[in-house]
């Protein structure tokens, strides 16, 4: 297979949505959309880099994004220009001497798979360009001005275009000298292949590569996703447990949070007992032991060390394992101090090391009605659960 990057076509503004921020940005199955896309493109051996064409005034959005779901290796953003045409421009300006195929996909097509993208690649390769598209299904008509039918097409012979559309770099460099020269607009990179009279070779795509335009889109995708995933259902439960002692002259860390408390939990790292939990459940999920094991209180690297970064380290051998966190449910046993007011920023710190929405992390704090160690406010400890899932 030919070396190939990809761009993603992410530089629209998505107002059929109606929402009040891009499509690409919107989520689906609690995951951005845009993300979903990148992920099927990595799965992708040939793929060597992906670059991500942004509207300009999101740039800092997008590229926040991508360290969330620790992307950042894989991809880079740039941003976008007023047409379709000019984004990719900008997109194959960046991609690199040598790179033999260029494949543009719509950032609003997070259904598409590796195969599908496999079997685009190769057919470029072999014909100079090629297009995924399916056959139109429905009976398709002609209409006025004054929205009567005229008359109905011969569907035979039409396809509907989809992406990936994929093209030799050296040829699609010369479309598009040739269509700057002529002034033409393109609807799609295969127009401007149309406008040379370069053939394009069609390989036939799926009716779930669907482009979420519309509200009822996202609704569709997201039923085709879970169907998906049930048939290639991979879960892992794990179950975490920590406490720690409460001393003086240490800062109270919980969920990576510093609580304002006359007393901290005594510990080798920062003690964050809560965070500490969750690194157990996700270990356990795993089946690979527990965070002493991992992090033992007898390596000085890890005296002080913020567990947040233990988290994410802990998250980074799940991902390699091909296992990212569904989702986790975490209760706190402490008698004081309250801790509902600090949950919010402790559900954002752990989603972002957890690579998911904060919705995906639930927290919980109870007491003991003043019984046993936490009762008697000696100490407190964390109880997780955490569902991880084949990405």
């Amino acid at each position: 297979m030919l070396t190939a990057t990809a761009i993603i076509a992410a530089g629209g503004a998505g107002l059929r949505m109606g929402q009040p921020r891009p499509k690409q940005f919107c989520a689906l199955a609690g995951v951005p959309i845009l993300i979903h896309t990148i992920r099927a493109f990595i799965k992708v051996t040939a793929i060597r880099e992906i670059i991500v064409v942004a509207p300009a005034e999101y740039l800092p959005d997008t590229e926040q994004l991508l360290d969330q779901y620790n992307l950042r290796e894989n991809c880079r953003v740039v941003a976008g220009g007023i047409l379709r045409q000019d984004s990719v421009r900008v997109g194959l300006a960046q991609v690199a001497d040598g790179i033999e195929l260029v494949a543009v996909h719509d950032g609003a097509r997070p259904l598409i798979s590796p195969e599908l993208i496999t079997a685009c690649l190769a057919a470029a390769a072999e014909h100079g360009a090629a297009i995924v598209a399916v056959p139109v299904k429905d009976t398709i008509k002609t209409v006025t001005d004054e929205r009567t039918i005229a008359n109905t097409m011969d569907r035979s012979a039409l396809w509907q275009a989809q992406t990936p559309q994929v093209v030799r770099t050296a040829l699609f460099k010369e479309a598009y000298a040739k269509a700057d020269r002529d002034g033409f607009i393109g609807t799609d990179e295969a127009s401007l292949l149309e406008h040379g009279k370069w053939p394009v070779y069609i390989v036939e795509g799926s009716e779930t590569n669907l482009k979420i335009t519309r509200p009822d889109d996202l609704l569709i995708a997201e039923a085709l996703l879970m169907d998906k995933n049930m048939s290639q259902l991979q879960i892992r439960v794990g179950h975490g447990y920590d406490a720690h002692q409460l001393t003086e002259g240490r800062k109270l860390i919980l969920g990576g949070v510093n609580v304002p408390h006359e007393m901290g939990l005594l510990g080798h790292s920062d003690a964050d007992v809560l965070t500490h939990a969750l690194c157990d459940a996700i270990l356990g999920a795993m089946g690979q032991g527990d965070i002493g094991r991992h992090f033992p209180d007898s390596d000085p690297q890890y005296k002080g060390i913020s567990s947040i970064k233990l988290l994410e380290h802990v998250v980074a051998l799940a991902a390699e394992q091909g296992l990212v966190v569904s989702n986790a449910d975490i209760t706190v046993v402490a008698q004081r101090p309250k801790l509902q007011g600090y949950f919010s920023q402790m559900r954002q710190n752990l989603a972002v090391a957890c690579r998911v929405e904060p919705t995906a992390i639930n927290l919980k704090g109870t007491t003991t009605e003043k019984m046993g160690f936490a009762g008697r406010e000696e100490g407190i400890s964390a109880h997780a659960v955490v569902l991880l899932s084949a990405r």
